[in-house]
């Protein structure tokens, strides 16, 4: 007996004339938006580096310069708030190039009606955040848009640093690399969710954003040879990794149980959080352990960047709907 079986999928499987949610996911996507018409059309050393800052020379100094916009839904969420990712998503995009952030700017989007005790309360979070982060919010920007289009409040920043006379980009992973997280991953995005959708937990879980600047120097003060890094944003691992390996021509293998997932980001009490935590991991296996226990990424061949992708492997019996990709190769 046959049954009339149609796969379906969100994404579109041709590029859209309109702009979709999914062009700002951090995926393929907006790599896609970026490759078509961005990129082309500002053409320049600084954004052939395809990293999260720019870095310049100005005289006798060396610079990093970097933007980012926030607009998180819901303002507040366990572990901080719109204010205080904003704050810290800049600095470490910064530090990501190697460069001691110093100063910030901020553009306040603001939709009528907005509180201003909302508003006073992100204000109060950013300039504890900035303490932390010891850096300065040097200038800014305010508007506000009509009632009904905006999402009560939208940031955007930039920030300089002090870079480091060294290069720190895509262009210099190799084969051979280490891969290295410096936390568990999930948390960040599970918290968020879980006001948003409304989900409970097991345990209490918090976001893990803060500054890293301080982590990075100490790599760098000791001589660690840094070929590049990453503040997990939008997509995640999975979507870092994948960047990088087409911006280096490489192949990136990890092992799924080598990435590391916070007790409460396994133990959601909803399969739709619990998908999201699976899908995170899922997206990113093989990391093989070296000597020392030391995680290693994959010795592997380097690729044309058309050809490059972050590859997995299925170390466990894979379920039905799984098992039409079981053991091949697949882009993220």
């Amino acid at each position: 007996m046959s049954r009339d079986f149609r796969l379906s999928c969100p994404l579109p499987n041709r590029p859209p004339e309109t702009i979709q949610l999914a062009h700002g996911g951090g995926g393929r996507m907006m790599r896609s938006l970026l490759e078509r018409l961005f990129l082309p059309a500002f053409a320049n050393q600084w954004l052939d580096a395809r990293h999260d800052s720019a870095v310049m020379r100005i005289g006798a100094e060396q610079i990093a310069f970097t933007t980012d916009s926030y607009v998180v839904s819901p303002l507040f969420f366990p572990g901080g708030d719109i204010g205080k990712l904003a704050v810290f998503g800049t600095v470490n995009d910064l530090a990501m190039a190697g460069a001691h952030p110093l100063y910030l700017s901020a553009g306040f989007i603001l939709e009528e009606g907005l509180p201003l005790a909302t508003l006073e309360a992100i204000v109060a979070s950013m300039r504890e955040a900035a303490a932390v982060a010891d850096v300065e919010l040097v200038t800014g920007d305010t508007k506000v848009v009509d009632r009904g289009k905006g999402n009560a409040v939208f940031i955007n920043t930039a920030g300089i640093g002090a870079a480091a006379d060294v290069e720190i980009s895509p262009r210099r992973v190799q084969p051979g690399d280490a891969v290295i997280l410096s936390g568990d991953v999930g948390r960040h995005g599970i918290a968020i969710m879980s006001v948003r959708k409304g989900l409970n937990f097991e345990t209490a879980l918090e976001s893990d954003c803060a500054p890293l600047w301080q982590p990075v120097s100490a790599l760098l003060q000791n001589g660690v040879d840094v070929h590049c890094m990453r503040d997990l944003t939008r997509g995640g691992l999975a979507s870092a990794l994948n960047e990088i390996a087409f911006d280096a021509g490489v192949a990136i293998a990890i092992d799924e149980r080598a990435v590391p997932v916070s007790a409460g980001s396994s133990r959601v009490r909803t399969s739709r959080a619990r998908s999201a935590v699976r899908g995170e991991r899922r997206a990113v296996r093989g990391l093989c352990h070296g000597g020392a226990g030391e995680p290693r990424a994959r010795r592997s061949e380097r690729l044309p960047a058309e050809r490059a992708v972050a590859r997995h492997r299925h170390s466990r019996r894979p379920r039905r709907r799984d098992r039409r990709s079981a053991g091949r190769a697949r882009q993220l």
